[in-house]
């Protein structure tokens, strides 16, 4: 397969992690938009999910899995005293570049009120 997530999460390539379990990857970004700002990506076994459309009843646990990794990380980087942002792209013109479900946590200075 030639995601580039899949790669990552089966380690054929290398990437800056901040944090890794048996649910997800969280990498930072290679074009950051702020001081902080990480990906969460889910590691599915045997499927491959492009966005959060695709997801399945079913899937609940996956979803609790990403949202205590956002936690998790918000923690670790400082950014969860004085807030951050997630972000889930989801098809082209949402922004998607990579067809993988993944999250962006963004935060580590005041990200305003306005889209990025």
């Amino acid at each position: 397969m030639g995601c580039i997530f899949c790669k990552i999460i089966e380690g054929a390539i290398p990437s800056e992690k901040v944090l890794e379990n048996e649910h997800v990857i969280v990498i930072k970004d290679i074009n950051p938009v702020a001081p902080v700002h990480v990906l969460v990506i889910p590691k599915i076994k045997g499927r491959h999910i492009k966005y959060v459309l695709d997801l399945e009843e079913g899937d609940e646990q996956l979803v609790m899995e990403i949202h205590k990794a956002i936690k998790e990380v918000a923690v670790l980087t400082g950014i969860d005293k004085d807030g951050f942002r997630v972000i889930n792209n989801c098809g082209k013109y949402g922004g998607q570049s990579v067809d993988h479900l993944h999250y962006h946590v963004i935060g580590g200075k005041n990200l305003g009120a306005g889209l990025i």
